[in-house]
């Protein structure tokens, strides 16, 4: 069992640095399943902890006429999905401060009525000119959005309020692209109206505490650093398996499949961190510029490296389920891959030789998104014969890095069993994030809105990182587009993908880690 030492403030003693400025956050796609489940609770959980300034807006624009039922309906999301007590004292004046502006993303005069709503809100509310616009819309709007708010003269700031200039930010949701050229096409076209340092380009697991925490893992404990290399780790295992489908999002996801919805971004980002040399400071250039340095590193990865995995028809927990092909709207002759598997290696001092194995899909086993690092055995079996009873227990060391669901870290090691002989047992040291700090509430939106107000860009995608890991990604898209797979469906919902994926690593030697 874990045992911790925990020391908490009041995090408006703890955190007041962290309050930023006067501001107003405009939601774009604001009827959407996003706002109402993620983003307005995190919002409120920040206010919960003293962690918004007095003087705050929430703006939701979408284009269905909802000013009478969309502040009511995010209550409703925020009493369902944020572990909040309809009685507590700060939800009615924070609801109060939710507003709606309705209009087509695509229209131009929509745009002059939101500028001059945001004026008028910045009289009423105090927000000193300050805007994070947030686009929580279809990938096929951000194009038409950002190009309209430059030129509608809202996205630089305006002449200084109270002596201070204004700022304006702009947080992109993911897919960023569906390929090198969309994605450099898009950068492009951002950075024609709004400066690197405005854009934020977001990935919902680097708000995830457990994703943080593989920083603090190992560049603040003196024991893990120094064995993190190349002479001690046999290998590394990153697993993103959900149980879910495709939840009725069938034409997203025959453009998208697992390479694109999942590895290119969420598993591409643990990868550099559990990778990453040490930066030079933990401001956003510096963690970005190491990330990057990760990904250009990465050899390019060989389609015979690779596994193409679709569900079809089985058995998830106790429920029978259906096949990607026979889901709604999905083509009964798809191609679509609904799981992925890679090695890569990354080419540099601390990393060469070292395979990095990746697995990712839907309609597995269990949901679980894990990182695995298995150190080397030792170089002299000492515990093996007769008198150990041959060597069957001894199993190498590892630590494994839960990032969801119950959080946590564990470590494995061998200790002798009790009795006359020298029995060697895998123990394993466990800590738990519940147990350690308490169960939390938060989404992992909470910790990204917050550094998106405040300017501080080191947990979003810079557009170089973005574009290094599309230039991996790319070519094995192209690859797989020439070579059709005759055998899909080819692995069973409920299990833990194709044997192609467990062949990937046996012809090495090595195996998948039970999960």
């Amino acid at each position: 069992m874990a045992t911790a030492e925990v020391q908490v403030t009041p995090a408006s003693v703890r955190n007041s640095e962290r309050v930023p400025d006067p501001c107003i956050v405009v939601i774009f796609g604001a009827s959407g399943d996003l706002t109402k489940r993620k983003l307005l609770p995190a919002l409120y959980h920040l206010e919960q902890a003293n962690l918004l300034p007095e003087d705050f807006v929430v703006v939701g624009v979408a284009r269905r006429p909802l000013e009478e039922t969309f502040a009511p309906d995010m209550k409703e999301g925020i009493l369902s999905g944020g572990g909040v007590d309809e009685n507590e004292a700060k939800l009615g004046p924070f609801v109060d401060r939710v507003q709606y502006h309705a209009m087509n993303f695509d229209d131009g005069a929509g745009y002059d009525g939101l500028k001059k709503k945001l004026a008028e809100l910045d009289g009423k509310f105090n927000t000193k000119g300050n805007r994070l616009f947030y686009l929580a819309t279809a990938p096929e709007y951000f194009s038409d959005i950002i190009n309209y708010l430059g030129v509608h003269g809202m996205a630089k700031p305006e002449a200084e309020v109270d002596g201070k200039s204004p700022w304006v930010r702009t947080i992109i949701e993911k897919p960023f692209g569906h390929d090198l050229d969309s994605a450099r096409a898009l950068n492009d076209e951002v950075n024609k109206v709004f400066d690197e340092h405005q854009i934020f380009r977001i990935d919902h697991y680097l708000g995830k505490e457990t994703v943080q925490n593989i920083l603090v893992f190992r560049f603040a404990n003196g024991i893990f650093e120094n064995v993190w290399n190349r002479n001690y780790i046999d290998h590394v295992e990153i697993t993103a398996a959900e149980s879910i489908g495709i939840e009725g999002r069938g034409p997203f996801y025959e453009q998208a499949g697992a390479l694109r919805d999942v590895v290119q971004n969420h598993v591409m980002e643990l990868l550099s961190f559990v990778a990453m040399e040490p930066p030079v400071s933990f401001q956003s250039d510096g963690v970005r510029a190491e990330k990057v340095k990760v990904y250009k590193a990465i050899k390019p990865i060989k389609p015979e490296d690779t596994v193409r995995g679709q569900y079809g028809p089985g058995v998830v927990g106790d429920k029978t389920v259906q096949g990607y092909r026979q889901e709604d709207r999905v083509n009964p002759e798809s191609q679509t891959e609904t799981y992925a598997a890679l090695r890569l290696e990354i080419e540099n001092w601390r990393w060469a030789g070292v395979p990095f194995y990746i697995r990712a899909g839907k309609r597995l086993a269990k949901r679980v998104t894990e990182i695995t690092i298995q150190f080397k055995q030792p170089p002299l079996r000492l515990f093996q014969g007769a008198e150990c009873h041959g060597d069957e227990g001894v199993m190498p060391n590892l630590i494994s890095m839960r990032i969801q669901p119950d959080e946590g870290i564990s470590l494995r090691f061998g200790a002798k069993l009790p009795g006359p002989s020298m029995d060697v047992s895998p123990v394993l040291m466990n800590f738990n994030y519940a147990d350690a700090f308490g169960k939390s509430s938060a989404n992992g939106y909470e910790r990204l809105l917050l550094d998106a107000m405040l300017g501080d860009g080191t947990l979003f995608a810079h557009r170089d990182g973005v574009e290094a890991t599309w230039a991996l990604m790319t070519p094995l898209l192209e690859a797989w587009a020439k070579t059709p797979v005759s055998d899909f469906p080819n692995y069973e919902a409920g299990t833990w993908g194709p044997k192609a994926a467990d062949d990937l690593l046996e012809r090495e030697g090595r195996k998948w880690r039970k999960l």
